[in-house]
């Protein structure tokens, strides 16, 4: 049984804004609950610290794709956003709950929020993506199925705006866009250290 949750707050507190000066995150969305060990993780100032020495290696056996069409498979047709918003939030969680990374591809905090560079290249131009057969969803074992189908319970039915609002008040996106103009291009990296730190903390 799938005992990993994402127990949401009040609406004030998920769109309080986050100071990037802040060492530690203060305002959470939400908190989680699972009976897996949890994971602590430093990440210095810059939040560059890619984390992997902590965290363990990111995985190898997943993909970025595999990941993409389980959720579609599951959900059906939505928007190229919401769905690169989901990959990001299915990734920060599995790295609190299962202590790993979902998968192995990098996600780049670009001005619309959180993205998947690997994922963006095949919808690129695209509104609404309906499968996605650079992928395999038979290759996520029980636990990561378990993270993604907990993450798809509180945030599916969210719209993409939500999503992609809720991104930018977090810290893992602020970290990586500081210096950068709002609206600006960036390809900064949302590192795997950065976001096991902040969601752990949600607690």
């Amino acid at each position: 049984m799938n005992d990993k949750m994402v127990l949401p707050v009040t609406d004030a507190e998920e769109r309080a804004p986050l100071s990037t000066d802040a060492p530690r995150a203060t305002v959470a969305f939400g908190t989680y609950a699972s009976t897996a060990a949890q994971t602590t993780v430093s990440v210095d100032a810059s939040g560059t610290n890619d984390g992997s020495a902590l965290i363990g290696a990111r995985a190898a056996t997943r993909s970025c794709h595999d990941v993409a069409a389980y959720i579609l498979a599951k959900c059906g047709a939505m928007s190229a956003m919401k769905l690169q918003k989901l990959l990001y939030y299915c990734q920060a969680w599995s790295l609190v709950w299962d202590e790993r990374a979902l998968f192995s591809e990098r996600i780049e905090a670009w001005a619309n929020g959180p993205v998947v560079p690997a994922v963006f290249a095949g919808h690129r131009g695209e509104y609404l993506v309906s499968t996605w057969p650079a992928g395999n969803p038979d290759t996520l074992d029980a636990a990561a199925r378990d993270t993604v189908d907990a993450v798809l319970t509180y945030y599916a039915d969210r719209s993409p705006q939500w999503l992609s609002d809720l991104a930018h008040s977090e810290r893992p996106w602020q970290l990586a866009r500081q210096g950068l103009p709002e609206g600006e291009r960036g390809s900064r990296e949302i590192t795997l250290a950065s976001m096991a730190e902040y969601y752990t903390s949600l607690e």
